[in-house]
């Protein structure tokens, strides 16, 4: 089968998989979040190895407030010679292309 350009082979995603009672997993393990979350602070705070109370905790802290961004090391400076190169570029971009005849 061949698709036409910027057409997607399966344009409605993965199906959907449902349980027995007409759920998907998702609406399942969303009806535990309560449960889970309550674990996972009884493990950040209880008795359990010092990997597990970590493991917990950032669980928790990434759940509650997402995951830190982390720095890529990526330095943008601008100088003249790049702010000039962009302009042309800008530039180019706006006339309009001449058809080959």
């Amino acid at each position: 089968m061949t698709f036409k350009k910027g057409q997607s082979g399966n344009p409605g995603g993965r199906p959907k998989v449902l349980l027995a009672d007409g759920r998907t997993l998702t609406d399942l393990a969303r009806e535990h979040t309560v449960e889970a979350v309550e674990t996972l602070v009884q493990i950040a705070t209880g008795g359990e190895s010092e990997n597990a109370r970590v493991s917990a905790a950032i669980a928790l802290l990434d759940r509650g407030w997402g995951k830190p961004r982390q720095d890529l090391g990526i330095d943008l400076r601008s100088d003249e010679a790049t702010a000039a190169l962009l302009e042309a570029a800008r530039k180019r971009a706006l006339v309009p292309r001449l058809e080959a005849a």
